[in-house]
């Protein structure tokens, strides 16, 4: 086993399609994700642990109104903003989650409030913002977490929804972020969070907050992040299939990730992608869109980021 860190990131399966973006719009994404890793490659390289890396990558990804989480979260059907989050540590298998919160500047810290300040998993509402006050975390108000591109894209799903005119794409499905990582010491941990998807019901919650669905972590196996249709990913369980097919049918984390990404998930309805690095400091990125904001991080490689 390597005794150096293993990093990686995603920003969202379900990209913008290359013939609508621009090459200010791409270079501010792939700055956006270095950013991101060097937040959590800081953490690693200063020999801290996998689970302080996911949560400093990804609350920086939640400060980017590129990506939709945190400020730059989506919006329901009624013009407001849920947002879900998760967090787990492979070593001790603790995890904390919270769905359908509106507040707190970084929703993954309020997961880990939930981990660490109670007995709980899961929180919901004004249960999971009470353990956000209370622990002190920063909160903002609307004007922060409004984005012009975002409210536009709920009026135009919205119209296209009236006219019977609305398409597949998923860029309006898809919208996540996500960080993985392997420690110095060899522990795994996943940190994964979302607004949801542009015009959902009120109180939908995808699987981005759902251990085994969106996010997992197990030492022994993996740890993983998951980006793209939530009511697929949850019922095919997408991160512990790859989990037990590496503890029980001996697959590498590349193999288990690729066939059930590649095949299984086209072949249940879905798109996306996900990011999951093995204990060994192996890390697989696959997706089955046109792309995913994605990036890497291993100690002694440099940095790395892509889009498509």
């Amino acid at each position: 086993m390597s005794d150096g860190f293993s990093l990686a990131i995603h920003g969202g399966a379900g990209v913008m399609a290359r013939t609508g973006t621009t090459p200010e719009h791409e270079a501010a994404c792939h700055a956006a994700l270095d950013r991101a890793l060097g937040a959590g490659e800081a953490v690693l390289a200063d020999d801290g642990t996998a689970l302080d890396a996911v949560t400093a990558a990804v609350c920086a990804l939640e400060d980017e109104p590129l990506f939709n989480a945190g400020r730059g979260a989506v919006f329901t059907a009624d013009g407001k903003q849920e947002m879900d989050a998760a967090i787990m540590d492979g070593q001790s298998r603790r995890a904390g989650a919270v769905a359908g919160i509106f507040g707190p500047k970084n929703p993954i810290r309020a997961a880990r409030a939930v981990m660490e300040q109670t007995d709980h998993v899961m929180m919901i509402g004004e249960g999971a913002l009470d353990v956000a006050r209370k622990s002190g975390l920063d909160f903002q108000t609307a004007d922060y977490f409004f984005t012009q591109s975002r409210w536009d894209a709920l009026q135009e799903t919205l119209r296209m929804a009236r006219a019977g005119t609305l398409d597949d794409d998923p860029a309006r499905r898809h919208g996540t972020v996500g960080a993985v990582a392997r420690d110095r010491s060899g522990v795994l941990a996943a940190a994964t969070s979302t607004g949801g998807m542009t015009a959902k019901r009120s109180g939908r919650v995808g699987d981005s907050p759902i251990l085994g669905a969106g996010t997992f972590a197990d030492n022994r196996s993996c740890a993983v992040s998951a980006t793209g249709d939530g009511e697929v990913f949850l019922r095919l369980c997408v991160a512990h299939e790859i989990d037990a097919r590496i503890r029980l049918a001996d697959m590498s984390l590349r193999q288990a990730a690729e066939k059930l990404v590649m095949s299984e998930l086209g072949a249940a309805g879905g798109s996306g992608g996900l990011i999951a690095v093995a204990p060994d400091g192996t890390i697989a990125l696959p997706f089955n869109c046109e792309g995913m904001y994605r990036g890497t991080a291993v100690d002694g490689e440099g940095r790395l980021t892509a889009i498509y």
